[in-house]
């Protein structure tokens, strides 16, 4: 949303189960699907603010968001719920990580 200089969408609330992960996950796919495409790609050298639940706003191009910012924290928190699913016994191995090898 920021990269498209769009307002972010707002989640819902719901229940903590599996029916309502999966609805907030179709609410945010969607709302990624509807972002403008010629925006986000023109926001590479653009400057962004990232703003905080603070307050505090961080400054970045589209790129330096991108790279230096989201992804590392996309990868963060994937690796956590990895590490908590394993915890609570859920069996998983390192290909679930990394998902299905192509050939």
């Amino acid at each position: 949303a920021l990269l498209a200089q769009c307002e972010p969408v707002a989640l819902p609330v719901l229940e903590h189960d599996m029916a309502g992960l999966q609805a907030r996950i179709a609410t945010a796919i969607e709302f990624i699907e509807s972002l403008p495409r010629a925006e986000i790609d023109a926001a590479a050298e653009r400057n962004v603010f990232f703003k905080l639940k603070n307050g505090t706003e961080l400054p970045f191009t589209g790129r330096t968001l991108l790279l230096t910012f989201s992804v590392p924290q996309f990868f963060f928190h994937v690796t956590t719920a990895y590490d908590l699913l394993r915890h609570a016994g859920v069996e998983l191995v390192k290909r679930d990580f990394l998902g299905p090898r192509e050939r």
